[in-house]
């Protein structure tokens, strides 16, 4: 199956998206002969309209695209390339084009977030980044890091400040997620198993610590 080249004047759209995280990169045009060179070579191509010829991502800045799937809509015009993006994709420098924010985004899910921030940071590590301190620091850091936010959480609950206890459970909680990606432990293995201590005992919903009582 191949894209509909005709429909769109020779040329379609690609989005560009980190095979790892999902994050969106950036978005280009492909023709005819930026598309068989992708599937040739596993690297993208797109077509420059401002130049008017083909151009291999990464060929003048280093900064491959190595191609780790691709999909076609359901109107065969328009590509979705996953990516794995060798340094950054944006010439700015930034190492995805889409920073400018508009609308800011609210997510209702900010611990699976937080998460894959930080898994973000392993991949593609930032300089001067607390996160990636810690994981290079690696796991008795972490842990001593873990210890000390819970003692503070300790003492701000006994203090009676509750803006405190809140910004001290939330520097735990990032923390043990630190601790959690450095382990290899995911948010979904939490969830699973809080899942299956959160059992139905009669008409009733109980939480069993241990699950055996």
């Amino acid at each position: 199956m191949r894209p509909n080249f005709e429909k769109m004047n020779h040329m379609i759209p690609a989005i560009v998206q980190d095979y790892q995280t999902k994050q969106v990169l950036m978005m280009a045009y492909v023709n005819e002969e930026a598309y068989d060179k992708m599937l040739e070579t596993k690297q993208t191509y797109f077509y420059s309209r401002s130049r008017n010829e083909l151009w291999h991502k990464g060929e003048t800045s280093g900064h491959f695209q190595n191609i780790k799937g691709m999909y076609l809509d359901c109107d065969q015009d328009t590509l979705l390339i996953y990516v794995e993006q060798i340094g950054v994709a944006c010439h700015t420098g930034a190492y995805s084009c889409f920073f400018e924010e508009i609308i800011p985004f609210e997510t209702l899910d900010i611990f699976h977030e937080l998460y894959d921030l930080i898994e973000d940071r392993k991949v593609h590590p930032v300089e001067k980044s607390y996160t990636n301190y810690l994981l290079e620091q690696g796991v008795d850091k972490i842990c001593k890091k873990v210890g000390e936010e819970a003692s503070e959480t300790i003492i701000a609950a006994k203090n009676n400040d509750k803006e405190e206890l809140i910004g001290e459970i939330s520097d735990l909680f990032y923390h043990v997620y630190v601790l959690m990606s450095q382990q290899g432990v995911t948010v979904e293995d939490i969830e699973r198993k809080l899942g299956e201590r959160h059992q139905v005992v009669g008409n009733k919903k109980e939480f069993h610590k241990r699950g055996d009582y």
